[in-house]
């Protein structure tokens, strides 16, 4: 079985670039980080563990993550990219509070098993999809 560090190299070397250890040190610790991250807090973890690597190699590195299948790109709507783990993951939906910005992440096989009838029944073959719901958290609910 392959892990995520042979996905990125094969990946890498199919795009014509170098497998480089600052990739390596980047999945690492984005692997080692169980939440949902934008680019500007991977850089900063990074760096506190290798200060030579920069704000635009983490970038850049991401993107070549989510095109490998590592990790989603997710959008809670606040104008901030965050990625979470992917490989080896369950497929889980998110409900996102649009006054705290707190998500909630979903799994519901039923909701899953809709969305494949739908696109059969529509003779679709879906290559992915994610389901966010955007609404108020009960925290934030609650009157005061």
């Amino acid at each position: 079985m392959k892990n995520e560090f042979d996905i990125l190299e094969k990946h890498i070397r199919e795009k014509g670039l170098r497998y480089t250890p600052q990739r390596e040190e980047i999945l690492k610790i984005f692997l080692s980080v169980e939440r949902h991250l934008s680019v500007d807090e991977l850089h900063k973890i990074v760096k506190k563990k290798n200060p030579n690597i920069g704000y635009v190699t983490v970038y850049r590195t991401m993107k070549l993550f989510s095109e490998a299948g590592l990790c989603n790109v997710v959008d809670f709507g606040d104008g901030i990219i965050r990625y979470e783990h992917q490989y080896g993951h369950e497929h889980h939906d998110h409900l996102v509070c649009v006054k705290c910005g707190n998500y909630t992440e979903a799994v519901k096989p039923k909701i899953e098993a809709l969305q494949e009838r739908l696109a059969k029944e529509n003779r679709f073959i879906p290559l992915r999809h994610k389901l966010q719901i955007f609404g108020i958290c009960s925290k934030c609910s609650v009157h005061k």
